[in-house]
C-alpha cells in the first residue's frame, strides 16, 4: 500500500487471495483515493464462483482474470486496456511549467511557483513547506490576464524546506477543462511509450 500511495501505475495486478491484507482489501483502498485512483485493477483468482467476481468487481476491480495464467491471455487483456492506461497516462503526465500558485490551508496561505504540472497535480516551490497530508485549497494562475484554475487537493510529498508535491483530488468541471486544453497540447504524443508494456 505504501508503493501504491506513493508511485503512479499504469495498471494493477492484485491476488484475489495474497497474504494479508488481500486482493480485495487493497483494492478497496486503492479505490477510496490517491494517485491510482483510477488506475486499472485486474484481480486474478482461482476462486471462478459467481459471488468472489461480483466481490470483486464490487470493491473496484476493472477487470477479474482467472488462474492458471499464461503470457498471451495475461497480454491480451492489457491490449484491451491501453486506451485506459494511456488516458492516466496522460493526466499524470508532468509538464515543466512555472506558474504562479496560492496554497490556502487550515492556518492560512502560502504563494509559491509550480515547477510541473500534470492534470492530477503539481510540483511547487514555496518559501515554507505545509504539513504532508494537509488539505489545501489551489489557486492556479496559467495567465496574468485570466482568473485562476481553483481546485482542492492534499500535501502528499514535502522535498526539502521549500518543495511540495501536490495531488489535486477535486476541481469543477469548468475549471478541469480549462487546465486539460492548456496541458493537452504540451504532452508529446509519444510521452511515456518507453514506459508501455511490451509483449
Amino acid at each position: 500500500m505504501a508503493h501504491l500511495q506513493k508511485e503512479k501505475f499504469s495498471v494493477i495486478l492484485l491476488d484475489f487471495r495474497m497474504p494479508s491484507p488481500d486482493g480485495l482489501e487493497v483494492a478497496r483502498q486503492v479505490r477510496a483515493g490517491g494517485i491510482n485512483q483510477m488506475t486499472p485493477i485486474i484481480l486474478v483468482s482461482d476462486d471462478q464462483s459467481v459471488s468472489a467476481v461480483s466481490q470483486g468487481f464490487r470493491v473496484g476491480a476493472s477487470f477479474f482474470l482467472y488462474k492458471p495464467i499464461d503470457k498471451a491471455r495475461l497480454m491480451k487483456l492489457v491490449r484491451a486496456i491501453q486506451g485506459s492506461i494511456e488516458q492516466e497516462r496522460r493526466r499524470f503526465q508532468r509538464i515543466a511549467l512555472q506558474s504562479r500558485v496560492k496554497l490556502s490551508f487550515d492556518k492560512g496561505e502560502v504563494m509559491g511557483q509550480t515547477e510541473d504540472v500534470s492534470l492530477g497535480g503539481m510540483l511547487v516551490k514555496v518559501p515554507q513547506t505545509i504539513p504532508l497530508g494537509a488539505s489545501v485549497r489551489v489557486s492556479l494562475y496559467l495567465s496574468p490576464d485570466d482568473k485562476p484554475i481553483e481546485g482542492a487537493g492534499a500535501i502528499t510529498r514535502v522535498m526539502g524546506k521549500d518543495r511540495m508535491g501536490v495531488q489535486l483530488s477535486y476541481m469543477t468541471l469548468a475549471d478541469s477543462g480549462r487546465l486539460q486544453d492548456f496541458l493537452l497540447p504540451l504532452i508529446p504524443a509519444d510521452a511515456g511509450r518507453e514506459n508501455a508494456i511490451r509483449h
